[in-house]
């Protein structure tokens, strides 16, 4: 008999058990269930309601079938529908009366509130320091490579010359609001559920207090129809993971195309890439292709979840059951991406030669030549406008812009001077772009140096 039947005359339906069963996926909460019931079972016996000595054999009892439960000595079923009532159902079974004091003051609808919280702060710890792990590769790679060139691109197209160490540093920064973006959440959800009941509290004298100091929140939830309603730091966590895994996907984005052979830029190890079942030339980056496409599957769970709780009233809905699924797997998959990425970017091989021959047409340096003009107090309008026209006029005549004569410049533009003709070198063209955040050798050297000193600090939770 459920541990709910009281009310019922018969038995679910089998077909009913397997519909409304959660089990099969929420058994990955047995630590963080058994944690909060040794909690509250401690916070009862404080409290009076029940004795001292049951408080005792209960949380000591959970102990057992936390062991149980990792040694795989557990048997789940689907009459017992989810993990609370699976562990509740193993201490009356072990404990008679005794075990059944645990659930004294709590709802599962509480309750299962309480156990996503624990877990998601473990998660998002974990997910943070893996993520930071996968900046470490892109620092390690961008040490290796802060003097080699290749073309920046805009709208796909070559537009001017940058270090390759300054495109991976970019990604660094992007992560690092992906951590930032994680550890605000776990902020918000880093509250106590437990107490609230099913919706309006409970008439037992409960000291939430107590169970607040040892789960370790530093808040408690002020309304009680909130904290068993509200999954909006669900939606919060899967729309942090979402970000990172958009920044992923261009990431793998960028690799992709660098690895193609009309680029030719760089090339991911064997031991990373996969060939055709058809085609005995092929080596695929499909590492990078998997993770661009899990994306979507990590977008679809916050989708999910806000579709689940747009239409919901006051206060907890069965619908909340399905906030798990999607959760748990779009964690899974965020795991499973940096599980592979760091060491996947650190042993691919990088090409400086043919990033620089890409990086060296004259035309990514036309910039450069218009604030040449701006230093002799042309207008950058005006700057702009000329060099645009010197460019139109060397491709009328065939020609490169370093083909260009200085009588041909001055045609252009009467400021041209042979200072002019010099301008066309991507690695000048980098080293003087020497401002705070550019990609200017110097600068790019102090960005390591940041980001080698931050990395190897503890990130602040």
């Amino acid at each position: 008999m459920a541990l709910w039947g009281g009310r019922f005359a018969k038995s679910a339906a089998e077909s009913v058990r397997n519909f409304t069963e959660s089990i099969s996926y929420d058994r990955r909460l047995y630590k963080h269930d058994i944690q909060g019931s040794q909690a509250h079972a401690r916070m009862l016996a404080e409290a009076g309601i029940i004795p001292a000595a049951s408080a005792e054999a209960i949380c000591a009892e959970l102990d057992r079938i936390r062991e149980r439960i990792e040694k795989g000595d557990f048997t789940f079923s689907s009459e017992l529908e989810d993990i609370h009532m699976h562990i509740e159902s193993a201490l009356i079974e072990k404990l008679g009366d005794e075990g059944a004091r645990v659930h004294t003051a709590r709802s599962r609808n509480d309750q299962v509130n309480l156990d996503i919280r624990l877990y998601l702060r473990d998660e998002i710890l974990a997910i943070a320091d893996a993520i930071r792990s996968l900046q470490k590769a892109l620092v390690e790679q961008a040490q290796k490579n802060k003097r080699t060139i290749l073309p920046g691109f805009t709208h796909l197209q070559h537009a001017q010359p940058v270090l390759m160490a300054h495109h991976l540093l970019a990604y660094a920064e992007m992560f690092e609001r992906d951590i930032g973006r994680l550890l605000d959440a776990r902020k918000r959800l880093n509250v106590l559920p437990l107490g609230s009941g099913a919706i309006a509290g409970t008439t037992l004298p409960i000291d939430r207090e107590f169970v607040r100091k040892a789960l370790d929140f530093p808040a408690m939830s002020r309304n009680s129809m909130d904290a068993v309603a509200s999954r909006d730091f669900t939606c919060e966590v899967l729309a942090a993971l979402s970000i990172f895994a958009m920044n992923i996907s261009r990431l793998s984005e960028d690799l992709i195309l660098w690895m193609s052979q009309e680029f030719s830029f760089m090339v991911f190890s064997d031991a990373f890439c996969t060939g055709s079942s058809l085609m005995p030339q092929k080596k695929n980056p499909d590492i990078a292709e998997i993770s661009r496409g899990k994306t979507g599957r990590i977008y679809g769970s916050l989708m999910s979840i806000l579709t689940i709780c747009k239409g919901l009233p006051l206060t907890y809905n069965r619908d909340l059951q399905e906030d798990k699924e999607g959760l748990f797997d779009a964690i899974d998959t965020v795991h499973g991406i940096l599980s592979v990425y760091p060491e996947m970017i650190r042993t691919m091989t990088v090409f400086p030669d043919r990033m620089l021959q890409a990086a060296s047409d004259p035309g990514l340096m036309a910039t450069d030549l218009a604030e040449e003009l701006v230093r002799k107090g042309v207008p950058f309008r005006h700057a702009h406008h000329k060099v645009g026209s010197l460019v139109r006029f060397a491709a009328e005549h065939g020609k490169k812009l370093n083909e260009v004569t200085l009588e041909e410049m001055k045609s252009v533009f009467p400021e041209a001077d042979e200072e002019m003709l010099k301008l066309f070198s991507p690695e000048r063209a980098v080293e003087k772009r020497d401002v705070f955040g550019a990609t200017g050798y110097r600068q790019v050297e102090q960005q390591l140096e940041f980001w080698n000193r931050h990395l190897a600090e503890k990130p602040e939770v």
